[in-house]
């Protein structure tokens, strides 16, 4: 009955492992093992890209009302774009049948605070993209992990 178990190793990534011994045994406890439930749970890049696509759209929005921002706010638009599309192909790489969702038009241009909407929204879009990194495998860690210290980045800029 030996060859009848798997080993722990072969079902536990290090990456999950070392996830669960972090954040405390209820984690691990509660962590999957790969099975059809984490299957059927939305990608999370989908969020991710979503986020992209409301950033860049904050802050066209901001440079439409402040145009003295162009320097500061356009290399985060035009990041946070590619962002959008970098998360959309990964995920059509892994789910060739579904579609990107639309570009979304500017938030309506508000003068009053718009620096400092941009950079909160940022914070919440590195944040997210730092927790999405933890659960991802490896093939996808790369891309995400940019994402999120990328907008870490902006948001020390911009702050």
């Amino acid at each position: 009955m030996a060859g009848a178990h798997r080993p722990v190793a072969a079902v536990l990534s290090r990456r999950r492992l070392l996830v669960g011994l972090l954040a405390g045994p209820p984690t691990l406890a509660a962590c999957s093992l790969g099975g059809s439930a984490e299957r059927a749970l939305p990608d999370p890049l989908i969020a991710l890209a979503g986020a992209a696509r409301a950033d860049a759209a904050l802050a066209l929005a901001a440079l439409v009302a402040d145009p003295g921002l162009a320097d500061r706010v356009e290399p985060l638009r035009v990041a946070r774009s590619e962002h959008a599309a970098a998360l959309d192909a990964e995920v059509a790489r892994l789910d060739p049948g579904r579609t990107p969702a639309p570009t979304t038009g500017p938030a309506a241009p508000t003068p009053e605070g718009t620096l400092a909407r941009i950079v909160e929204s940022v914070q919440a879009s590195a944040a997210a993209a730092a927790a999405a990194a933890l659960e991802l495998p490896a093939e996808r860690v790369g891309l995400v992990a940019s994402v999120a210290a990328c907008c870490a980045t902006y948001v020390a800029v911009l702050g």
